[in-house]
């Protein structure tokens, strides 16, 4: 079997879906590239068992159809150092021997048998289907993944919620301290329905959406679902079980609310930070007339720090502790130049929302309090 591709472009796609590729594979072939070509189409699978992404390269003169496996990493330290040019690929399908030849030279190595690759999982017929923008479903993963959980004993708590209605499709993700709800209403559903997309083929939309352009079909059933992008498809395992009830957290009628600059906030915030105690992170929050006072301290090393900002609050004065590693995490992913914190009393959580919402779009985050000393 013979066929010629253009070096950067295979390169581009085998770079993008590599990811699914775990460090240490149960089964040796899941360490492959699944090679299957197709009327002049080269179609490149993936898989970890339980993930399996696939992708489509033009390729010129193939001579038939066929399929193969050869080792990823192999493949892909060898393609990085090619500039662009024509790959000819000639594949002995009986003993497997596979030649690249290039301008000015030649690799041989060795493929695997392509039927011991598994099969990628299939949709149940009552499957659910809903497309949104690549960039609307980019903006929720970026802003929830780094609420979601580790946590063995909770795993629902280990992915994004998609909570999909008539109305709009919110994305929500919690590990019990902060949470992260991004409510759009520039995509909805034809009924109601919800699952729970993993940590990890989160992250690998996430690596693939920043290039994409276009609409997103995600169609699930009650075990898995399958994202359909323009150059990619990726199948993954959803995670079981229900979902907490995300709302009955978020505290309602909050009379302490401050607008503040996210940037100078967070400035302050990693500075002072420096100077809490490491084992607990705990900042304290003081607020009064168009003040908010920012202090740590870390009795053991007799250090600590303080910083007065200019805010808008007016009412009572309050103090308030936070982890401040979350409370930074929290802003970083807010992309607006003022933030709002609402808050109700030294116990209860502190709802941060942007000052200006995104178009379409209604982001909420959520931090738990610490208990301060004083």
């Amino acid at each position: 079997m013979k066929f010629t591709v253009s070096s950067s472009a295979l390169f581009g796609h085998l770079q993008a879906i590599s990811r699914v590729i775990n460090s240490k594979n149960a089964l040796p072939i899941l360490d492959c590239f699944l090679f299957e070509i197709q009327d002049g189409l080269l179609t490149i699978t993936v898989s970890d068992s339980e993930t399996t992404m696939v992708t489509s390269v033009e390729v010129n003169d193939s001579d038939m159809n066929g399929r193969f496996a050869v080792t990823a990493r192999t493949l892909l330290d060898a393609l990085k150092e090619i500039p662009e040019q024509p790959l000819a690929f000639q594949v002995n399908l009986d003993t497997l021997e596979i030649t690249v030849q290039y301008q000015n030279g030649k690799y041989s190595l060795m493929g695997q048998h392509a039927d011991e690759f598994p099969l990628s999982a299939k949709l149940s017929d009552n499957n659910v289907k809903v497309e949104l923008d690549a960039q609307v479903l980019l903006n929720g993963i970026n802003r929830a993944l780094f609420a979601t959980a580790d946590d063995e004993l909770r795993p629902t708590m280990n992915g994004i919620y998609f909570d999909i209605t008539t109305d709009d499709i919110t994305m929500v993700a919690s590990d019990g301290h902060k949470l992260v709800r991004c409510k759009t209403v520039a995509a909805k559903g034809d009924e109601r329905a919800a699952f729970i997309l993993p940590k990890k083929p989160a992250n690998l939309l996430k690596n693939l959406l920043g290039k994409e352009q276009g609409q997103v079909t995600i169609a699930f059933d009650e075990r898995n679902a399958m994202f359909t992008l323009e150059g990619y498809k990726m199948v993954c395992r959803l995670i079981e079980g229900r979902y907490p009830n995300y709302n009955a957290v978020i505290p309602q009628n909050n009379p302490y609310k401050v607008t503040i600059d996210r940037q100078l906030m967070l400035g302050a915030l990693r500075r002072v930070s420096i100077f809490s105690s490491q084992a607990s992170s705990l900042i304290k929050l003081r607020l009064q007339d168009n003040q908010i006072i920012i202090s740590a301290q870390d009795i053991d090393f007799s250090t600590s720090a303080e910083e007065t900002l200019v805010c808008q609050y007016v009412g009572n004065p309050m103090s308030i502790g936070f982890k401040s590693t979350f409370l930074i995490d929290i802003l970083n992913n807010i992309s607006s130049s003022e933030v709002i914190v609402e808050l109700a009393d030294p116990s209860r959580a502190g709802v941060i929302i942007p000052a200006e919402q995104v178009e379409n779009e209604d982001l909420l985050m959520l931090l738990m309090p610490m208990m301060l000393n004083d």
